[in-house]
């Protein structure tokens, strides 16, 4: 039986129907409990009828059929395993697309090689939304027919989320408050495809090839060094720390061709406060950075209950968020550190891509 803080895991392996099929399987549970609230889940911060969720999901098919066939066919499979149509799973992958704040309000860092202890590059965040998401999140590792090995705490349902391949990528995901479409690849196809590759420069291409609906940031680990990702629906930004050091991120764009953005759009739960204290936290120049104190950086409570490691507060729009899960990948090892809810309180478990874990 599984700790009660421990995601349930689950493994799969085939050509993309076939691992569909069993994901839809093996988390039909969750899949089907995910979908009967989704729309709810969208109406607590915007107004989405069920027509207008239908005609968004049916006509994204397309969009995923021109830039990721294959994937598409996953979903298809997820959604004959899980017995619900493909229009549900579907409205899964575009949530943010009727109000983008529902991919989360988060904290994250990617940290160089040379900047830590361990000698190896880690990628981290706390992902704060709706505590509620709890009951649908898994620990999902993908082994695909002529493409890497993937694990993921994920949704269940969704195409791809925050984790890591065995080629050396990690990837964690923070809301980016941008212009917008209605209609586009969604946002997960395009981080799916980014874990189909094995480099940097691959990652940035798969991202640049999506006509992209929402804009996204993406803080990495790869081969090739942290590096940070601000994505808009027309454009691919990338930050890098010119010592492969620490890169930082929380909610707002910091690329000198985007900052403009920022007037445009309020700040998201605190973003600028956060990005000061993760950046005292981390970018201390002394590049001795080690597990512990990335943990610690994660569960900080400067500016509580409006924190990095967030917690229920008055806020009337937002204010039921919290720190859902807090996270720590470690690409070479294969592995992730997860703290299930508010890291202050809770240790973090290791899963590893291997199984091991």
């Amino acid at each position: 039986m599984n700790s009660p803080n421990r995601y349930r895991e689950i493994n799969v392996t085939g050509p993309p129907h076939e691992l569909g099929r069993q994901i839809g399987e093996a988390a039909s549970e969750e899949i089907r409990g995910f979908v009967d609230i989704a729309l709810t889940q969208i109406n607590r911060t915007t107004s989405v009828s069920r027509s207008q969720a239908s005609r968004i999901a049916n006509q994204s098919i397309d969009y995923v059929a021109d830039y990721s066939p294959h994937l598409l066919d996953e979903l298809r499979g997820i959604s004959d395993g899980a017995g619900v149509s493909l229009e549900d799973v579907m409205l899964l992958q575009i949530r943010n697309q009727f109000a983008a704040e529902l991919d989360s309000g988060c904290t994250s860092f990617s940290v160089g090689a040379k900047a830590n202890r361990t000698g190896r590059m880690l990628v981290g965040q706390n992902w704060d939304n709706d505590p509620g998401l709890d009951a649908y999140t898994v620990v999902l590792t993908r082994h695909p027919e002529g493409k890497p090995s993937l694990m993921t705490v994920t949704q269940a349902g969704l195409i791809a989320y925050i984790g890591l391949n065995d080629a050396g990528i990690a990837a964690c995901l923070n809301t980016l408050p941008a212009p917008s479409r209605p209609l586009g690849v969604p946002h997960y196809f395009t981080l799916r495809c980014l874990y189909e590759t094995n480099s940097l420069d691959e990652a940035v291409a798969v991202v640049h090839k999506a006509k992209r609906a929402i804009p996204a940031n993406i803080m990495l680990a790869t081969p090739d060094g942290p590096a940070d990702l601000e994505i808009t629906i027309d454009k691919v930004s990338l930050l890098r720390d010119s010592a492969d050091c620490v890169v930082t991120h929380t909610n707002h764009c910091l690329h000198p061709d985007l900052i403009a953005i920022n007037d445009q759009f309020d700040e998201l739960i605190e973003s600028k406060p956060r990005k000061k204290r993760i950046d005292e936290m981390l970018s201390d120049g002394s590049c001795s950075l080690d597990l512990a104190t990335l943990k610690a950086a994660l569960r900080d409570h400067q500016d509580y209950p409006k924190s990095i490691c967030r917690h229920a507060n008055d806020h009337p729009h937002n204010g039921f968020w919290e720190t859902v899960f807090s996270v720590i990948l470690d690409p070479e090892k294969g592995e992730m550190h997860v703290a299930r809810g508010t890291p202050c309180d809770r240790e973090y478990e290791v899963y590893a891509l291997n199984g091991s874990g």
